[in-house]
């Protein structure tokens, strides 16, 4: 078993996928200055493209005789793409895994799907991330090395391998939300589940073509998210009526993750991992405070006791397509407000609280000031996409 778990770490693995799938390394020339290439949004010429990594060969991580805690370095490297068709479908596939997906397809759904079905898909994806995040920081497993691996991503060079938080994020959406409207909506359960092990195989997938996963770190956020779905499974019901349950329960959704987020796992160096954990976090706690403030203030009509099934989803038209992008519209405009405002009022009082020059980008890294500016920025964010955003859409006449 040891020796089966070590061969699907190995980098040379992921080396080969990606030479099947038409992706090499570029002869060695030594650094460049400019980092721009296809993972930067361009296409390069001769199919030729350049990036930050961790040694002077290869892409980013630490490299052979690193040690595994010490932050990655800037360097570039040189790669040919033979195949553009599998290229883009996993740089496509990669950005579906991104946070960024979620937090606008999240609010996507509660706007115009089923604040129900969004309910849910945010208490899991929260927990799911959460548990991903800190995994990584407690084992802090390396990435693949490189070479011989080649890396298309730079951000997250600085965080730890093991697990993928994009397959654990994308393995749980598409299968949440396959369960949770499989009892709500009449539709091919087939249909539906080749959709949602389509959508977490192209993730999965991608993130051994950019390099950035093992094949054990992909397996292994898929069996803790199988493993965290099979555990809540049976709670699902119960956590969608605890919005309900007391008016202390805003306290409790704001404070514990608060603590989880300051009390996040401490790294030999900076990495955005604990950033986005708190964002993650926030969000989910905002989004949370949000459903309780609609029931609490009878914002929305009570939902009946058993869920109705709907027999057929309706047909997608133009004008629904309009309107749904119209809702969309205007609530990221509120969004976006809200969130540039509480951000640098945030910010002012923090920098002035711990007499810190304004507009000093690495203070924001500080702990004292990361995590409380992100934790309100996103805790109001999840408040105003759940409350304000529909209050907005019915003053507007968007039903």
């Amino acid at each position: 078993m040891a020796e089966l778990l070590w061969s699907l770490q190995d980098s040379q693995l992921v080396a080969r996928f990606q030479r099947c799938c038409g992706l090499f390394p570029a002869s060695d020339e030594g650094p460049r200055e400019s980092s721009a290439g296809p993972s930067e949004g361009e296409t390069p010429a001769l199919g030729v493209g350049h990036l930050p990594c961790a040694n002077g060969k290869g892409g980013g991580g630490p490299p052979n005789g690193l040690r595994r805690d010490a932050a990655p370095q800037a360097y570039v490297q040189r790669y040919v793409v033979k195949n553009y068709f599998y290229y883009y479908l996993f740089r496509f596939s990669a950005a579906l895994g991104q946070e960024v997906f979620y937090i606008t397809f999240l609010p996507f759904t509660h706007w115009n799907i089923d604040p129900y079905l969004s309910r849910r898909l945010v208490i899991i994806w929260v927990l799911v991330m959460y548990v991903g995040q800190v995994t990584k920081d407690i084992l802090k497993w390396p990435r693949p090395s490189s070479p011989p691996v080649v890396k298309l991503e730079k951000r997250v060079i600085a965080e730890f391998g093991m697990p993928s938080t994009h397959a654990m994020a994308a393995t749980a959406i598409s299968f949440t939300l396959l369960l949770s409207s499989m009892d709500r909506y009449q539709y091919p359960f087939v249909w539906g589940l080749v959709m949602a092990v389509l959508f977490s195989t192209l993730v999965c997938l991608s993130r051994l073509y950019t390099g950035m996963h093992t094949v054990l770190d992909v397996l292994g956020g898929l069996l803790i998210t199988a493993l965290l779905i099979g555990l809540t499974y049976p709670t699902w019901t119960f956590l969608d009526r605890l919005d309900s349950a007391s008016p202390l329960f805003p306290v409790c959704v704001l404070v514990v993750p608060f603590f989880l987020c300051y009390n996040y796992p401490v790294s030999d160096y900076y990495s955005p991992t604990r950033a986005d954990t708190t964002t993650i976090l926030a969000a989910g706690a905002g989004v949370t405070v949000g459903f309780w403030i609609n029931h609490f203030f009878q914002l929305v009509s009570k939902p009946t006791d058993s869920l109705p099934v709907i027999q057929n989803i309706p047909s997608l038209t133009t004008g629904m397509l309009v309107l749904g992008l119209t809702k969309f519209a205007v609530g990221i405009l509120l969004i976006l407000v809200v969130r540039q405002l509480v951000q640098n009022l945030s910010l002012q009082v923090l920098y002035s609280w711990f007499k810190v020059v304004t507009r000093n980008k690495e203070a924001r890294q500080r702990l004292e000031i990361e995590v409380p500016y992100k934790f309100v920025t996103y805790t109001s964010v999840g408040i105003c996409a759940t409350t304000f955003v529909p209050m907005l859409h019915r003053f507007l006449g968007l039903p």
